[in-house]
């Protein structure tokens, strides 16, 4: 039994994702027992990139439209440059995201993944961390933004980088074994 074997967690994505930052959360928290369903605009699959090239699909369970935030435990947002700037383009998405605020379910949210917070206005007040290009777009909405590996804050777990997956992915399954918290905001 894992530490998440009574979770159920959603990854909200788009084409374009950054491979590794969908792919490693995603064999982690199954490795800890999770349910996890794949989330995005359509059903169908979504196509992610590495090294600046298309690469891997995964198949979607479910479109946004379809799902409601009371199904699940917590909410992963991979990065990628493609993927955050449509899921923020998209009302449902945001909508979706901004659920799991107003809830108090435990969010992680890598490298760009970030982008679509700000879109859900969730940031502010918050310390967090993303890729460096987006530091600036946090800042403004908000958020203080740190440069560490991983940022815990409330239920939100932020990295910047692939190379931040292993911490990125400890403290995602920490956070979503610990469920609700208080102070999480929308």
């Amino acid at each position: 039994m894992g530490k998440l074997s009574n979770k159920n967690i959603a990854i909200l994505s788009e084409n374009g994702f950054e491979e590794s930052e969908l792919f490693e959360p995603l064999n982690r928290l199954k490795e800890e027992g999770a349910s996890v369903r794949i989330i995005s605009s359509k059903k169908g699959v979504i196509k992610g990139m590495k090294d600046h090239q298309w690469s891997k699909e995964i198949e979607v369970d479910n479109a946004v439209e379809e799902v409601n935030v009371n199904d699940f435990d917590g909410l992963v947002l991979p990065g990628g440059v493609i993927n955050p700037d449509a899921l923020r383009a998209n009302d449902n998405a945001v909508a979706f995201v901004k659920d799991f605020f107003r809830k108090g379910k435990p969010v992680a949210a890598i490298c760009h993944g970030p982008q679509t917070l700000i879109n859900a206005e969730v940031v502010e007040g918050r310390k967090m961390t993303s890729y460096k290009s987006i530091k600036k777009d946090l800042v403004n909405a908000g958020a203080t933004w740190v440069d560490e590996e991983v940022v815990v804050d409330q239920g939100l777990v932020t990295s910047r980088s692939p190379q931040d997956l292993p911490a990125f992915n400890d403290k995602m399954v920490e956070e979503f074994a610990e469920g609700i918290h208080e102070k999480q905001h929308a």
